[in-house]
């Protein structure tokens, strides 16, 4: 039913039967190539935002193209069209043949048998609700957090839904497609208090339709946002220095994400610029830390049914008891590093090349309750939130501030902290992680990684964790 819909949407009405684009291949494969596909796209974005009360803008984009790529060795070659025609694919394709030998075409066929089960239903969220609903939507999260506490004084609010359908077809014969619905809700609300002002967000999403906000997860995010703004303005400069630092479940993932999973991408390890190049099956973190890239989870934000080379996603064991076990695989990196794929080629848009990007990326379960986690630090920082961070994979090092955090004194969680950054090191920090909480959490559904200009939606989680002797900087 899927490869239907994207037929009928994407070659049906340009008249690009089979044929067509075994002429197509022709024309690439009239050099050699290692590898050769044409990704279609269209989608449907839609985005709603409110601010002092009223809904100030509100935007609605069609986008449609084609990208034609071929693959020899090392080089990569790619043209795109944002007209969908084969006169436009065969510009397209002479443009991209530029890059290697002689060869031969091959036939196109659908691998309908090998389709993998969908993840998510093939829905529309941008016809989900009517405009006047989508509005009542942002107007009622905003009542819900200014009737939390009268210091709220600005509520800012943005919905998003997306319709996306994508056909792959490829010069091995085969042809994938996949429709994927996502939605997201954010919101971000200003407190006041003699004379400090202070902000807290919070909001999620999935890959479904405008369904997903119901009554109880708007009042989960105006609760959230609401008691983090509150929190801050009660906080105090933050300290400085090396201590212990423990890390709260959910959101708190995206330090893993950035300071260890864009350092276990194929690329960067097959041209040795990651700090984790080289190092497999070699011990590269503390017992019972085991990291996973799973792209199969129903319904989240980061998950796909096929990836954007057309390979079902999977789950991916990256560390395993502490010991590096894999990396984050496209077809390129793959074949040159003689890896199996991994179903993690992503791409922003019919405009942009793959590259192995993560999906849904999270440290699993230990056995420690968080609680006994907290009583046995002395003293330290509790990170409970994280704004924004930066990392050098060649090297691992990282800084991220903390939009939530608190001191631990004895054992017990005390007054909040404000200004307090986390500077380290990705691969040394996961060698200082001395407990593992039991309770693994995803985050609510917000997340979008950026890479070599492109930018993807994604997942995080983990659970409570205890990292010594990490460096803190602070204002006090």
């Amino acid at each position: 039913m899927i490869l239907e819909t994207a037929k009928s949407t994407l070659l049906a009405p340009f008249e690009l039967e089979s044929g067509k684009l075994e002429r197509v291949f022709g024309t690439l494969a009239a050099r050699k190539v290692d590898y050769a596909d044409l990704y279609f796209q269209h989608s449907r974005f839609e985005g709603w935002s409110l601010e002092e009360g009223i809904v100030k803008s509100g935007s609605f984009n069609i986008e449609q193209g084609v990208g034609v790529r071929a693959i020899s060795g090392e080089r990569t070659a790619f043209a795109y069209s944002d007209e969908i025609s084969f006169n436009a694919l065969q510009d397209a394709a002479r443009a991209t043949r530029a890059i290697a030998a002689a060869g031969q075409s091959r036939r196109i066929k659908s691998n309908q048998g090998s389709l993998p089960v969908p993840l998510y239903r093939a829905i529309d969220p941008t016809a989900s609700l009517d405009s006047a609903d989508k509005v009542a939507l942002l107007e009622k999260l905003e009542r819900k957090c200014r009737a939390l506490d009268p210091r709220v004084t600005q509520v800012m609010a943005s919905l998003g839904g997306e319709y996306e359908v994508v056909l792959i077809a490829r010069a091995d014969g085969s042809i994938a497609a996949d429709v994927r619905p996502l939605v997201r809700l954010s919101v971000q609300v200003i407190a006041e208090q003699n004379g400090r002002r202070e902000t807290g967000s919070a909001g999620g999403g999935g890959r479904g339709d405008y369904s997903h906000f119901t009554e109880a997860r708007l009042d989960e995010y105006a609760r959230h946002a609401v008691s983090q703004a509150l929190t801050n303005l009660e906080a105090r400069p933050a300290p400085a220095g090396t201590m212990t630092v423990v890390l709260g479940p959910g959101w708190p993932g995206v330090l893993l994400h950035e300071a260890v999973g864009h350092g276990l991408e194929g690329d960067f390890n097959r041209k040795g610029s990651s700090a984790f190049a080289g190092r497999m099956g070699q011990r590269v973190a503390a017992p019972g830390v085991t990291v996973v890239d799973d792209g199969t989870l129903p319904g989240r934000r980061g998950s796909l049914t096929v990836d954007d080379e057309g390979n079902p996603t999977q789950r991916t064991v990256l560390i395993e008891d502490g010991v590096l076990r894999g990396y984050m695989q496209d077809s390129l990196n793959a074949r040159l590093m003689k890896m199996p794929l991994t179903g993690n080629a992503r791409r922003e848009s019919f405009a942009h090349v793959t590259l192995p990007r993560m999906t849904n990326t999270y440290m699993l379960a230990g056995s420690h309750d968080p609680r006994e986690i907290i009583a046995s630090v002395r003293k330290g920082l509790y990170a409970t939130n994280f704004g924004g961070g930066q990392v050098d994979i060649t090297n691992g090092k990282f800084v991220f501030s903390a939009a939530e955090a608190y001191l631990i004194e004895d054992g017990k969680v005390t007054h909040p902290v404000k200004g307090a950054t986390l500077i380290g090191n990705g691969p040394d920090a996961l060698t200082r992680i001395s407990m593992i909480g039991n309770d693994l959490a995803l985050d609510s559904g917000i997340g979008t990684c950026g890479k070599e200009g492109q930018s993807v939606p994604v997942g995080v989680g983990q659970p409570t964790l205890k990292i010594e002797g990490l460096t803190v900087g602070g204002t006090a």
